[in-house]
Order: structure tokens, then sequence, then C-alpha cells
């Protein structure tokens, strides 16, 4: 399929807004996006961007966005291209391990924290309006734990390596208005940024 990500072979920065193209729509349908979501599929925009890797190399990665996002996330991730911030991978549909993904049509993920449950509230991921970058890296933990086992080495945010969020990430996002869930109090969500802050 057209959106998957492949190199591109190129050392510059494009990035470009569209609809959905009728096959990403499709496969958005019944796994990302569900009768019921806050936000239409005509609300949404494919955002293609380049990034750099963990290989060095230049990729071509897809987010989907609310259409309302779409021009800022091409601005922020021409600076994380800038910063030469890598990325694993940018699929938009059905990858979630360590993929740098958007929309996703859920309620908010409970706290990490052993017992908690989920508030019921939609995830600013479901209105389009929220990014997550390298989960494994920039892990989502509360009470000292993640729920992804391979995420343990990164819950010491000191030791910075590639691919965790550094002050120059959060200031990209900031520059467009989103916030960060690394600042947030108790539980901390490294890997998310959102339009809100939540």
């Amino acid at each position: 399929m057209r959106w998957l990500a492949v190199p591109l072979g190129v050392l510059a920065f494009h990035g470009s807004i569209t609809p959905l193209p009728d096959g990403l729509r499709a496969a958005l349908a019944g796994k990302e996006w569900h009768a019921g979501c806050p936000t239409a599929l005509s609300q949404l925009r494919e955002v293609t961007v380049t990034y750099r890797g963990f290989d060095g190399r230049d990729h071509g990665g897809v987010l989907v966005v609310n259409q309302d996002a779409a021009a800022k996330m091409v601005m922020v991730f021409r600076q994380l291209y800038a910063l030469h911030f890598p990325l694993r991978r940018m699929l938009p549909v059905g990858n979630h391990t360590d993929n740098t993904s958007a929309f996703e049509c859920r309620l908010a993920k409970p706290s990490p924290c052993p017992g908690s449950a989920s508030t019921g509230h939609w995830s600013e991921h479901a209105y389009g309006e929220a990014v997550d970058l390298d989960p494994t890296e920039n892990p989502y933990t509360g009470c000292g734990v993640t729920r992804d086992p391979a995420s343990l080495p990164y819950l010491d945010r000191s030791n910075v390596r590639p691919g965790m969020v550094t002050p120059a990430v959060v200031a990209a996002f900031r520059s467009v208005g989103w916030g960060w869930g690394g600042d947030w109090t108790g539980v901390k969500d490294y890997m998310h940024f959102s339009a809100t802050g939540h």
C-alpha cells in the first residue's frame, strides 16, 4: 500500500497534506476508526513527512490527524528532521509497537499504576489531535512502572539515548501550541504530545 513507510533516498524534508485516500480510509475503518468516534473520517487528513530513522537514513512516514492539526504537524516534523531526531517507524494503521502514530479512536488509557481504571473519556488521539513519539524510548509510566518491559531501561530519563524526547523536541511541539505528557504531575506519558496538553 502507498502509505507504508519506505526509504525515500533523499536528504531533504518533504511534507504534504491530503484528504484520506480511499485505501487509507478503508484501512482505518474498523481498526483505528469506528462508528461512534467523536471525529468523522472526513475531518481527518493524511500527513506524509520525511523522518530520520534509527538507521540514519531518510524515510517517508504517514500520520493521520485532524484537519486542524495537519499543517502544525508538518511544521513540527520539519523541526524534528532538522534536529536529526530518530523515529523507528511511522505507520498510520495497525502497528502500535514502537510506532510513531497519531489518530486512534479510543478512550484514554488508564495509568500504568496497579489497579488504575480508565476515566471513560475519549483520548486526544480520538480527535486526531495527539501524537505519540517512539513509545519504547518514551514510556507511559506511573508508580515507577510501565506496561512495556522493553521500556524499562528508559525510565531513567537522565541517560538520554537516541529516540528519547529532549527539550528541543518538546520545544518543537510547543512552537505550535501543543503540550507534552512528560510535564504531567505524577503519571508521565513521555511519548505523548497533544493540542490540549492532555
